[in-house]
Parts: structure tokens; C-alpha cells; sequence
């Protein structure tokens, strides 16, 4: 029985440890929380001691442009009038504790630059965008 209580414990130790250790880096769909659709694929990567975040699907309905421009992104952005798929829309975040801030995140469809913060919360990616004061938080799913 002492046996059983041990393991079980170290089960549940190892189980807290992982899901806290979960690092931000891989693929992401993006949920809009409005709508609770999923909108694109971001993968999150490491360069130079930062982390960067760049789509690499959109989901889209067959009317739409599969692959379309920033013509929102701000003009004086060197995002501006280029394709979403492979732009940069998460940039230098550093990691303190179990949170990555500092950095970007581009809105590509309203062409908006917030101020964010990214933390891992039961599985979920949690990404917080600020505009001042203001703030809005998304959950993004892991993508296999």
C-alpha cells in the first residue's frame, strides 16, 4: 500500500511539474474569442534569447483570398501589403517566470500592434493583448 501511495504521488508530482514546464514554442490555432473559431496557425520560436510567433495556415472559407495581404497593417510597417502567411505578427517577448512579455503582437485583420503578454494555462496558450489600459485575452489550442 506504501508502495501504491508513493508512486501515486510522484504520478501527480510529475503531472504539475510538466503541465507548469510547458514552454510556448511550437504551433498554435488561434481561437477568436468572439467567435470561437479558429482562425490561423502561429508557430512560436526562439531567436536570439527571444521569442517570435508567425502564421503558417490560415483557416478560410472558400470565398475568401486563401492567402491575402496586411492592407490593414500600418503603412509605416514593413508588414503593410505583405502576405499574412509567414508574417511575424508575435515579436520579442522574453520569458520571466512562467510568463513571456515585453513584446508585440500584430492583429492582422485590423492592422493593430498591442503591447502582450503569453502564459500557459491547463494546455491552453493564454495571449493577452494591451492597448493602454485596455486588454483582451485569447486561448490558442496546441496544433498537432
Amino acid at each position: 500500500m506504501k508502495i501504491i501511495k508513493a508512486l501515486l504521488l510522484i504520478f501527480f508530482i510529475a503531472c504539475s511539474y510538466s503541465s507548469q514546464a510547458q514552454g510556448i514554442v511550437g504551433k498554435w490555432k488561434t481561437i477568436d474569442d468572439e467567435t470561437g473559431e479558429a482562425k490561423s496557425v502561429v508557430e512560436i520560436y526562439k531567436k536570439d534569447g527571444l521569442y517570435y510567433g508567425q502564421i503558417v495556415k490560415l483557416f478560410r472559407s472558400k470565398n475568401e483570398d486563401p492567402d491575402p495581404i496586411c492592407d490593414k497593417c500600418p503603412e509605416s510597417d514593413e508588414r503593410y501589403n505583405q502576405k499574412i502567411i509567414g508574417m511575424e505578427i508575435i515579436r520579442g517577448l522574453s520569458k520571466s517566470d512562467n510568463e513571456y512579455t515585453g513584446g508585440t503582437v500584430l492583429k492582422p485583420d485590423e492592422g493593430k500592434i498591442y503591447k502582450c503578454k503569453i502564459w500557459v494555462e491547463d494546455n491552453k496558450l493564454m495571449i493577452r493583448g494591451y492597448w493602454g489600459i485596455f486588454y483582451r485575452t485569447q486561448e490558442w489550442l496546441k496544433h498537432e
